[in-house]
C-alpha cells in the first residue's frame, strides 16, 4: 500500500486524515499523522476554556479515539526531504527517526507570532493551546484570591491587571471572555470592587476585528470601554521587563498577566528545514488544488492545506492574495484535501478550493456577540446563541458537542466553574513539602544529576 504522511493533527491534518478513513478501502492506502499532541484542538472554544464555560478536555479532539485507522506518531517532525520523500522524527522519547512516505500532506499549522520585546519571552503567554487557556483562567482566579488578602496599592492593582496584546479574534474574544469572568468574580470576593480591576487592549492598527467592518469593529471597542478596559489603538508594546508594561502610546503599569495574541507566522520547518518550494513568509507554496507547486509546476506527490499553506484565495474579486488561515479554511481544505488525494490515487483531477467566507462571529463574554454577514450586522444575545449554536455544530465528533452543551446548561442554572487548579503546574509541591524536601534542595539535587552525567556520560 501507498503511505501517505500527514505533518500536524491540527484543524487540517486531522479533517484530511478523518475523511481519508471514510473514503479510502482498507487496502487502498496507510495514512499516518505525526503530531506531537495526542488531540486536535477546537481553538474557538479557547476564549471559552478561558472564561470557564467551556471544559479544557471538551475543546481538545483525541487523535486515537476518533482515528481508529490511521497510524498516530507521537512527535515533531523537524526536517523534510522531499527529494528522497523521507521525514525527520523528534519524538517526546528516545532519539531521532526517519520515516518513509509515498505521499505527503504538510498541515503543520502555525505558531504564534512573537517580536523581539523586552519580557515577552519571560513574561507572557499564548492562547493557541489548550493548556494556555487553562493557565490564563486559573492565573486570574489564584490572583483574585491572593489580590483579596492585600490592602489596596501596588501590588493588588499589579495582580488585577490583564493585558492582552493583538486585536484580532483571539485577542479580542479572549480579553472580552476574561473580562466577563473577572467582573462575575468580583460579586464573590467582598474585600475586592470592580475598580480594582484594570484590563488593556492593545493594537498595532487603527481597529480590532479585521474581518469586520469598520463600525462593527467602532461598537465593540465601545462595548470594552463601557465595561471599563482600556483598548490602545495604533499602539505596540515596547517592553514588559518584570511585568511593567511600557507601550508605545506612552502609556505604563505593572500587569501580573499578559497574554500575547498578536498573529500567526510559519513554523520553523517550513521555513529552514524542508526541499519544499516556500513563499518569503515561510507558508508552503501551493496550488488551488493543494498540490505543492505553482501553476505552471507541480511537486509530485506533495500537497498542504491549512495556516502553514499560501493557498490562492479563487473567492475573492481579484485572486491575487491568499486564503485567511482561519479555522473555516483548514476544516474546509481538509476535508477537499482528503477528497483530492483519493481522486489522485485512482487517477482523477483534483478540484480546486473555492470558499465563500459565512461571515465572522465572535464572542465578548457571557450573553454578548458580534455577528456580520456581508452588510448583515448582529449584536449582543442572539448573535452570542448564534456563536454558541454554530460551534457546538462545528465541533467535530458527537462526543464533544454533547459533552459542550451539558455542561453549557449546568452553567445556566449554577453558574461557572470559579476553582483555581493552578497548583497542577507544580504536581509536586505538596508531595515534596511533606516530605521536608525545600527548593533548594531539589536545585542542589539536580546539580549533582547534572554533574554525574557529564563526568559519566550515559
Amino acid at each position: 500500500m501507498r503511505r501517505i504522511l500527514v505533518v500536524g493533527g491540527g484543524y487540517a491534518g486531522f479533517y484530511t486524515a478523518w475523511r481519508l478513513e471514510k473514503k479510502l478501502r482498507r487496502d487502498e492506502a496507510e495514512v499516518v499523522v505525526i503530531d506531537p499532541r495526542p488531540y486536535m484542538t477546537y481553538q474557538p472554544f479557547l476564549p471559552e476554556v478561558v472564561a470557564g464555560s467551556v471544559e479544557a478536555r471538551h475543546a481538545a479532539v483525541s487523535l486515537r479515539r476518533n482515528l481508529r485507522r490511521t497510524k498516530i506518531v507521537a512527535g515533531m517532525v523537524t526536517g523534510i526531504s522531499h527529494a528522497d520523500k523521507t521525514v525527520t522524527i523528534h519524538p517526546s522519547q528516545g532519539p531521532d527517526y526517519t520515516m518513509t512516505y509515498d505521499v505527503i500532506a504538510v498541515t503543520a499549522g502555525a505558531v504564534t507570532r512573537t517580536f523581539d520585546v523586552p519580557g515577552v519571552a519571560e513574561r507572557a503567554i499564548g492562547m493557541k493551546h489548550v493548556e494556555e487557556a487553562v493557565a490564563i483562567r486559573d492565573r486570574l482566579l489564584t490572583a483574585f484570591d491572593e489580590a483579596a488578602g492585600l490592602e489596596p496599592g501596588p501590588a493588588r492593582r499589579r495582580l488585577l491587571t490583564i493585558t492582552f496584546v493583538g486585536g484580532g479574534f483571539s485577542g479580542v474574544e479572549g480579553c472580552a471572555e476574561l473580562l466577563s469572568l473577572a467582573t462575575a468574580l468580583v460579586k464573590k470576593y467582598p474585600e475586592l470592587s470592580e475598580g480594582d480591576l484594570a484590563f488593556h487592549l492593545v493594537e498595532a492598527t487603527g481597529r480590532i476585528l479585521p474581518e469586520v467592518s469598520d463600525k462593527p469593529g467602532e461598537w465593540v471597542v465601545r462595548m470594552f470601554e463601557r465595561r471599563g478596559a482600556v483598548v490602545h489603538l495604533n499602539t505596540t508594546m515596547v517592553s514588559a521587563d518584570d511585568g511593567h508594561v511600557v507601550l508605545s502610546d506612552g502609556s505604563e503599569f505593572d500587569s501580573e498577566l499578559i497574554v500575547w495574541t498578536a498573529g500567526n507566522a510559519a513554523t520553523r520547518l517550513l521555513k529552514n528545514h524542508t526541499d519544499l518550494p516556500h513563499t518569503a513568509r515561510g507558508l508552503v507554496q501551493v496550488r488551488a488544488d493543494l498540490r505543492i507547486g505553482t501553476e505552471d509546476e507541480i511537486v509530485p506527490d506533495a500537497w498542504a492545506a491549512g495556516d502553514d499553506a499560501a493557498v490562492p484565495d479563487l473567492s475573492a474579486e481579484s485572486p491575487t492574495g491568499y486564503t485567511v488561515p482561519n479555522a473555516q479554511n483548514a476544516v474546509r481544505q481538509g476535508k477537499l484535501l482528503a477528497k483530492n488525494l483519493k481522486r489522485s490515487l485512482r487517477g482523477k483531477e483534483p478540484k480546486n478550493y473555492v470558499h465563500h467566507s459565512l461571515g465572522a462571529i465572535a464572542t465578548l463574554g457571557l450573553g454578548t456577540g458580534i455577528f456580520q454577514y456581508r452588510g448583515l450586522v448582529i449584536k449582543g444575545v442572539l448573535a452570542w446563541l448564534m456563536h454558541r449554536g454554530y460551534h457546538v455544530l462545528a465541533v467535530p465528533t458527537w462526543d464533544r458537542k454533547v459533552r459542550v452543551f451539558l455542561v453549557w446548561v449546568a452553567s445556566f442554572f449554577y453558574g461557572r466553574d470559579i476553582v483555581s487548579l493552578a497548583s497542577v503546574q507544580s504536581p509536586r509541591e505538596a508531595f515534596q513539602s511533606a516530605a521536608g524536601v525545600t527548593k533548594a534542595d531539589e536545585r542542589a539535587g539536580e546539580k549533582v544529576e547534572e554533574k554525574l552525567s557529564v563526568t559519566h556520560p550515559g
